[in-house]
């Protein structure tokens, strides 16, 4: 799971782990002693060009942590390959391409996981959040980029390449939403292609389809308030997104059948908004279910650092 160093059971007298959430601007670290329970030990920006530097902040904070720690597990905005551990991230320039696990390993003198950031939010709704229960449960990112995680039976399942649970991407988008007559163009994506659910089902992308549909410039936040209230412009955008989004999400749920669909992200901060894609995808999908499958996430705050800590108390057999 997620690149481990393969060094479980190692260190089980010791049930300290330092866990590092890390993006391409901030390191985020944290100490836990049992899962689901995080300590803050402090953030700093991310030497995104210098391997050395990098090594430097994660001593720093195990540092931090105090003597003893069973193992790192770490939270990142990269895909890691299952099969080579080498991990793909493009906005941390001396990390790409490197078995990560490994070389950090090396670096800091003790066992290291390391897995997808939105693996790690799915991971901790699965182990403590609104999935607790469910065995199939999906987790939908819908933040800066539209992405997810899989968690089966407890474990995050990576898939070929460590792509599972990426549905943000493929150029499956429709030209018009429905009851619309205006066509949208696919616009390009981040990850090569055009017309992927990320270029309109992220707050980016609902920004990108009020400015095509009514010409204007107003964040994400602003437009959800506007459609709380009613605005018409607003109504007319948020519908179009919940078309678009709704039926690549069905598609998917249709296929891997989770019982449970946590939602986190800049947009799940409105609950309205999550239960209007709720209803619209239930009317999409097969199964028929009269509760809510789509859920407003639990975990609200630091949700890479609680999974990167399940995952490493469960790949380290601390439990």
């Amino acid at each position: 799971m997620g690149g481990g160093a393969g060094m479980e059971g190692q260190n089980r007298g010791c049930q300290v782990l330092v866990l590092f959430d890390i993006g391409g601007s901030r390191i985020k670290a944290a100490r836990a002693q049992r899962p689901g329970m995080v300590e803050i030990l402090g953030d700093w920006p991310t030497p995104g060009k210098d391997f050395d530097a990098f090594n430097a902040v994660l001593r720093a904070a195990v540092a931090l942590a105090g003597s003893g720690a069973a193992g790192v597990a770490v939270s990142i905005a990269g895909v890691v390959n299952p099969d080579t551990g080498t991990i793909l991230v493009a906005n941390i320039p001396c990390l790409d391409g490197r078995v990560l696990a490994r070389d950090l390993t090396g670096a800091l003198g003790c066992p290291v996981v390391v897995a997808n950031d939105a693996d790690c939010f799915a991971l901790a709704e699965a182990g403590t959040g609104a999935g607790v229960g469910h065995r199939v449960v999906f987790g939908v990112i819908l933040g800066t980029g539209a992405g997810g995680g899989l968690v089966i039976d407890g474990r995050i399942h990576l898939g070929a390449g460590g792509y599972a649970g990426e549905w943000g991407h493929g150029p499956v988008l429709r030209s018009r939403a429905a009851g619309e007559a205006v066509e949208f163009p696919h616009w390009p994506c981040g990850c090569g292609q055009s017309g992927c659910v990320d270029t309109v089902g992220s707050a980016r992308g609902l920004e990108r389809l009020d400015r095509h549909l009514n010409g204007e410039e107003r964040s994400s936040v602003v437009i959800l308030e506007d459609w709380l209230a009613g605005e018409g412009m607003a109504v007319r955008t948020v519908s179009a997104w919940l078309d678009l989004v709704a039926g690549p999400l069905a598609m998917v749920i249709n296929v891997v059948g989770p019982s449970v669909v946590p939602v986190g992200g800049g947009l799940s901060n409105v609950p309205a908004l999550v239960a209007a894609l709720d209803a619209a995808v239930r009317g999409r999908i097969l199964r028929r279910t009269a509760g809510p499958l789509l859920v407003c996430a639990r975990h609200r705050v630091e949700p890479g650092l609680i999974g990167a800590g399940l995952l490493g108390f469960g790949e380290f057999g601390l439990g």
